[in-house]
């Protein structure tokens, strides 16, 4: 079953204050669309981002992402319209449509929306109110709203892909969101537990409390990794995904490439899920000669399914020769492009033991790693 997210991201959000839209404003160290696209990654096939035409830097930003990215309308839904319509070719059957000022949504509103798609034609989050209601004029109550059976809405909304599609075509506009849409085309929406910790940033203090959020929230795991292989016979190493030209070659089961070998297992340690020999024992012969890419592509695919995302990796080659410094950027493209990170999150750098040790007589390479994960 193949999925989406849209998130919509090309409002102004002026309440907000800063000067700027509040998608592109600082929170806890990142802009606060990146903290919302985080939380899709891994949980869905496809993410939309739907940007003003006016924010040419995000543009920029994003363009050489895996992200698919739509210009915004004239209004919200003009916005969704245009996040569905980009998705018209992808063969999606689910579709998830979320507020950019929500980064605190959890992984579990997201897999609770996409599991109710399987018996409902639409669901979403809400949060049944428990507070009293009031009616007001003038900073004086009016009356009182009964509370039974009234919910907040919240987003993520799903939708299954061509109900929502022409929902949006046959709507005259005007709604508050896509379930009042979805409605309107007569799709029953089932609710799902909300969480009041998914809270739409919408006034200058929701930052100070989307922070809040994220700090007793926060999961984070280090992960420490070594390998070593001596030198045998070869014209080249492999470090770190790029083939180096020297006089002898690293030995090893797969590829030898000492560098990745200690990634993969600071990912490992980091879950607490054992090390490379476990997940591929040297005792089977497929494994004979294998690139080491595949070790690490799997440390990455087991974070992902545990619900955790890579923050950095730091990687130190330990070795007299070759020089690494000619090489060091080729690397980090490479880990970088493996583990599905930007470049400026993985560092690959290098030593020597000032000629002690087995490393110092040439005799072969170590390496150290250090794994940095965050609960998404």
């Amino acid at each position: 079953m193949t999925t989406a997210a849209i998130i919509v991201a090309a409002g102004r959000g002026s309440r907000a204050g800063g000067g700027v839209p509040k998608q592109w404003r600082s929170l806890a160290g990142r802009r606060v669309a990146d903290w919302t696209i985080e939380r899709f990654r891994g949980q869905v096939d496809h993410i939309v981002l739907v940007l003003s035409d006016e924010d040419s830097a995000a543009w920029e930003d994003f363009r050489e992402t895996d992200l698919i990215l739509a210009s915004g309308g004239t209004d919200r839904a003009g916005s969704v319209r245009n996040g569905l319509a980009a998705l018209a070719d992808r063969n999606v059957q689910r579709v998830l449509i979320h507020d950019v000022a929500r980064p605190c949504v959890t992984r579990r509103i997201i897999t609770d929306v996409l599991n109710a798609l399987e018996t409902c034609p639409a669901a979403a989050p809400g949060l049944a109110v428990t507070d009293a209601l009031w009616i007001g004029r003038e900073q004086v109550v009016t009356g009182t709203q009964d509370r039974s059976n009234l919910f907040a809405a919240q987003t993520p909304q799903g939708f299954h892909y061509d109900a929502i599609t022409a929902a949006h075509a046959a709507h005259p506009g005007g709604a508050a969101d896509d379930v009042e849409v979805a409605r309107a085309a007569g799709l029953d929406v089932c609710i799902v537990p909300g969480d009041a910790d998914n809270l739409k940033i919408t006034r200058p203090e929701d930052f100070a409390r989307a922070e809040r959020i994220m700090g007793t929230d926060m999961d984070v795991r280090l992960g420490n990794g070594y390998d070593v292989h001596r030198f045998g016979d070869g014209d080249h190493v492999i470090l770190c995904g790029v083939k180096v030209p020297h006089d002898r070659g690293l030995q090893g089961h797969s590829d030898a490439d000492v560098g990745m070998h200690a990634v993969t297992d600071a990912i490992y340690g980091a879950l607490a899920q054992g090390d490379i020999g476990q997940h591929f024992p040297p005792s089977d012969p497929q494994w004979k000669g294998a690139a080491s890419e595949i070790f690490l592509r799997h440390a990455v695919e087991l974070a992902e399914r545990m619900g955790y995302r890579i923050s950095n990796v730091d990687c130190t080659l330990v070795c007299e020769y070759p020089k690494i410094g000619p090489h060091s950027e080729t690397m980090r493209e490479k880990m970088s492009e493996i583990m599905g990170l930007r470049a400026d999150q993985v560092s690959v750098k290098a030593t020597t033991s000032e000629r002690l040790g087995f490393t110092g007589r040439g005799e072969g390479i170590a390496s150290l790693a250090t794994a940095c994960l965050v609960k998404a």
